[in-house]
Formats: structure tokens, sequence, C-alpha cells
């Protein structure tokens, strides 16, 4: 069984030498790759002098950097990770182990935080994650508890079948997604998170980047759930169209007559709103289900993780 370690980097001169360091001690058999996303400082060096293989991919954002690592690196088990030296590296063989020994195709790192360095996960992105998490759980499934840890380990058919569409920090959600879509076999081991080290800057821009999540959460949902995403709208602008043409149908049959016709038109509009939605419901939903069941074949195309068979 071979073992990647693929840690994507930008800009993390400070501390990639100790994060390679730390992973090749954990994983001696693993080879570390390290692909530099545009760096401005010798974040490429001190990875190769670390002992890593130094890739580059100039499309910048972590999910591009992500896409990149799957496509290029062969493997049977996969370790991703971030550069900053905020994961523990030691519970590595444990996240391999889970892969191989469970027959698992992620198994997600979650995040705790020690009281003494509780700087490393503010309240703010504490919040954000439950509240991001939440949402998911709600449209999706409640299968996670921390969506956007970075600290993942990989079947080599999970690696090889997922799509990966995102170009930034929203590539958590789409590996949790994908994950909870195909309704594969996963699991979580809790992982301590550490602060960075002084000299590293965290990337993360909290506004910005929790709007680009929770628009790929809602580009997801329709992908993933289009009868529900077309459905509500279709019963929202039904009900308002019955509601203000019934009254106005009454009035006809009694008097003959439509005495407020601007409403008849907006009744009209809605009620024509509503069947589009429905019809739009539908046929995205036969296109989801086709496309789910192509992703699902092109899964079971690839041999699953077994350590027997190594």
């Amino acid at each position: 069984m071979t073992t990647a370690v693929l840690i994507p980097c930008f800009n993390e001169e400070a501390t990639i030498a100790k994060v390679v360091a730390d992973f090749v001690a954990a994983l001696p058999d693993a080879t570390v790759y390290v692909y530099d996303n545009n760096s401005s400082d010798r974040t490429s060096a001190v990875a190769a002098d670390a002992g890593a293989v130094v890739r580059f991919e100039s499309l910048p954002g972590k999910g591009n950097v992500v896409r990149r690592m799957f496509a290029d690196v062969e493997a049977d088990v996969y370790v991703l990770v971030d550069g900053d030296d905020t994961y523990d590296a030691a519970r590595a063989p444990e996240l391999v182990d889970r892969v191989l020994d469970q027959q698992l195709d992620m198994v997600v790192g979650t995040r705790v935080a020690a009281p003494e360095v509780a700087a490393a996960y503010p309240p703010g992105h504490r919040f954000g994650n439950a509240m991001f998490t939440t949402a998911v759980a709600q449209l999706f499934g409640d299968r996670f508890t921390d969506v956007f840890s970075g600290y993942r380990a990989f079947s080599r058919r999970f690696v090889k079948s997922f799509p990966g569409l995102s170009a930034g920090f929203e590539i958590e959600t789409e590996l949790t997604v994908h994950a909870i879509e195909l309704r594969l076999p996963t699991a979580e081991i809790e992982t301590a998170y550490g602060e960075r080290p002084e000299g590293s800057v965290s990337k993360l821009r909290t506004i910005h980047d929790g709007v680009r999540i929770l628009s790929v959460i809602g580009l997801l949902y329709k992908e993933v759930r289009p009868s529900v995403f077309f459905g509500v709208p279709f019963l929202t602008c039904l009900v308002l169209s019955l509601g203000l043409g019934v009254p106005l149908f009454f009035t006809f049959f009694e008097t003959g007559q439509v005495p407020r016709f601007p409403t008849a038109i907006a009744a009209s509009g809605l009620m024509v709103l509503s069947w589009l939605f429905l019809v739009a419901g539908l046929v995205l939903d036969s296109v989801a289900r086709g496309r789910l069941e192509v992703k699902r074949m092109a899964y079971l195309a690839l041999v699953g993780p077994n350590r027997d068979q190594a």
C-alpha cells in the first residue's frame, strides 16, 4: 500500500519545514507532496530541503490545488493537510489505518482546540463552522461535525472519482457533500488543533470566503436536490396565485366583472411562474439522478481500500 501526503501551500515558509518533517516521521513510508500555489516567499525551496516532492499549481485557490493534486498523484491512500502547522501529524497513522482497516473512503480529522490555544480557533470561526455544518446537515445529511476540516484521509477510489469543481476554501464543503451524496463509508477522528506559529499568517478572509461557501452550498443543493430547490418557489408562487386569484374568480362568476384587473394579471403571472418552477424541478431532478448514477459508476470502477490485498 502506498500513501501520499498532500500539502497545498501559499506563503508557508515559516511552517512548511516542520509540517513536512512531522509527517515524514509519522508516516515514514509515505511520499510527501507540497504543491506551491504562487507563493512569493521561499515555501517551495524550504519544502524541498525538508524532503518533500515539490510541484506547482498556478491557478490561485485551494480548490484548484487540491484538484491538481488529486489528478497528478498516484497512491492507495491519501492524506490531505494544510501547511500551516495547526494539525497534529501524529494522528495521521490512525487516519490511514481507519481507511484501510474499515475500508472507508474518507476519514475527517475533526478539530478540537485545547483551552490554552483557544486563539487558534476564534469564536467567530467556531460559530461560522457550526452554522455551515448545521446547514449542510439539514440540507444534505447529518454525517459530519466539522465540514471545514483541512485534515482528511481518502481512499484512491474517492480521490479519482471526485470531480472537484471548487476553486477556493469551499473545496472542503464539496468534499463533504460528495461523500454524503454518494453515501460513501466515512468516519471522523478528533484531532488537536493548534495555533499558527509566529510568522505564519492565515489566508482565510472570513466574510469573503463565508459568502463563497454559502454560494457553493446553494449551488450544490440545486445540483443535488433540484426537486426541493425548485419545489419551494413552486409552492410559494402557487399559494400566492391562488390567494389572489380565487376571490377574483368568485367575484367574476357573481358579477361577470373583474374589479381588480392588475391583481388578475399578477395572479396569472404567478400561476405561470409556479408551473415553470415545477417543470424545471422535475427535469433537473432527472438530470441530477443521471449525474449521480454516472458518479457512482465512476466510483465503482475503482478498487476500494483493502489492506489484505496489499
